[in-house]
């Protein structure tokens, strides 16, 4: 047996569910109606993400709900250029996301930048000249 090549949901855990879901709404991503009191679904590009109480989640996974520091994960969209990448930044801005990098050209040929949600979660945005995205958006990893 092996493990299916496939993230379902990703589920942010969060401090105030109306504050991040309304984050999120901002940027054009609109709360599934499968949504509930306790958490947000929102459907996305080949996954769904969620957003859920930080102290409710931690309880989920039995662990310590304490943050701290860099979590050591960050989220990221590709996109098609760098202008684009400067515009995805720039409205995220707009909508309360704070800027944590600018975009600049990086050292593995590509160019991004990353922003925090209110919760502090990190995204990155980045066009990969490398890593084509196909008709649908989606990264199109070679095999």
């Amino acid at each position: 047996m092996t493990l299916e090549r496939r993230i379902s949901i990703i589920t942010l855990g969060v401090e105030d569910l109306q504050r991040s879901t309304a984050f999120y709404e901002r940027l054009g991503w609109l709360r599934s109606p499968a949504s509930q009191e306790a958490i947000t679904f929102i459907k996305l590009k080949g996954t769904v993400l969620a957003l859920f109480s930080r102290e409710a989640l931690a309880a989920d996974a039995g662990v310590p709900p304490g943050a701290g520091g860099f979590s050591g994960v960050t989220l990221a969209q590709n996109v098609e250029s760098p202008a684009e990448v400067d515009r995805v930044i720039d409205f995220a801005v707009s909508c309360g996301a704070s800027l944590v990098k600018s975009p600049r050209k990086v050292f593995w040929g590509g160019y991004s930048g990353y922003f925090a949600d209110p919760d502090g979660h990190l995204w990155e945005v980045a066009h990969n000249p490398f890593f084509p995205l196909d008709e649908e958006g989606h990264l199109a990893l070679p095999d």
